[in-house]
C-alpha cells in the first residue's frame, strides 16, 4: 500500500487541474495494477472528474454551480468567514469529496479527455491538502 499527501494551492474559486501531481505522486508507488484513491481534507472544495480539453466546460460548471448556490444568499446563517462561506459547504456536499480510478500498466486509467480536479469553492486562494492512498501489484 502507498500513501501520500499532497498540498496544492489555489488561486480561489476555480477547477485546479490536479491530474499531473496526482499521477506524479503514483509513479512513486510503484503499482502496476490496482486502485488509487483521492481524498480531499476540507470541507469547502471538492473534486471531480471531468473534461480537460475545452476550458469552456470548466467555466460553464462554474456558472450553472454560481447560479445553483448563489453567494450571500439571505438564508445562510453560517457567514463567519463572508459571503462565500455557507455556499462553498453546499457546493462540497453537492460535489465528491473522494475519487477512485483504477490503475492500469502503473497508470491512471483516465479516458482521453478525463482530467482529475480539485474545485476550489472559496473566493479566496488556499493551500488544500489531497490524500493519495494506492493499492495494488507490481
Amino acid at each position: 500500500m502507498f500513501q501520500r499527501q499532497l498540498s496544492i494551492d489555489t488561486p480561489g474559486r476555480r477547477l485546479v487541474d490536479v491530474t499531473r501531481p496526482v499521477a506524479d505522486a503514483l509513479a512513486d508507488a510503484r503499482i502496476g495494477t490496482g486502485i488509487c484513491q483521492i481524498f480531499i481534507r476540507h470541507t469547502s472544495a471538492s473534486l471531480m472528474i471531468n473534461e480537460n480539453a475545452d476550458p469552456d466546460v470548466l467555466r460553464d460548471l462554474e456558472t450553472f454551480m454560481s447560479d445553483l448556490v448563489p453567494d450571500g444568499d439571505s438564508r445562510f446563517v453560517h457567514t463567519a468567514e463572508g459571503p462565500d462561506d455557507m455556499p462553498a459547504h453546499v457546493r462540497g456536499a453537492l460535489t465528491q469529496t473522494s475519487l477512485t480510478i483504477p490503475i492500469t500498466e502503473g497508470r491512471l486509467a483516465l479516458g482521453t479527455w478525463q482530467g482529475i480536479f480539485l474545485w476550489e469553492h472559496r473566493h479566496r486562494g488556499h493551500t488544500r491538502k489531497l490524500v493519495i492512498t494506492a493499492w495494488g501489484e507490481e
